[in-house]
């Protein structure tokens, strides 16, 4: 496994869940179901799998990833817990 031991990857996928629901209840609207059901799989991806840094967004070896609008709010939620952008408190 990578840098972090399982019990913080839990953390990291409850606290993702948590920023769903903030980023939700904030714009008003929004699917939930799928981005919270997701967000261990984002968790594993972004702070286990994925080759990414998000001090060179634009490093030539890194690992890009492509998702449906639909579940936007997961993947907005976990890159701003990686680091990629700031949380603004939803």
């Amino acid at each position: 496994m990578g840098t972090y031991s399982l019990k913080q990857l839990e953390q990291k996928a409850n606290t993702i869940r948590e920023d769903i629901i903030r980023m939700l209840e904030h714009a008003g609207s929004g699917h939930s179901a799928g981005p919270l059901g997701l967000a261990d799989i984002f968790t594993a991806l972004y702070f286990d799998v994925m080759k990414i840094d998000p001090k060179k967004p634009n490093w030539d070896e890194r690992d890009i990833f492509l998702l449906s609008s639909i579940l936007r709010a997961v993947q907005y939620a976990t890159m701003a817990e990686a680091g990629f952008s700031p949380n603004t408190s939803y």
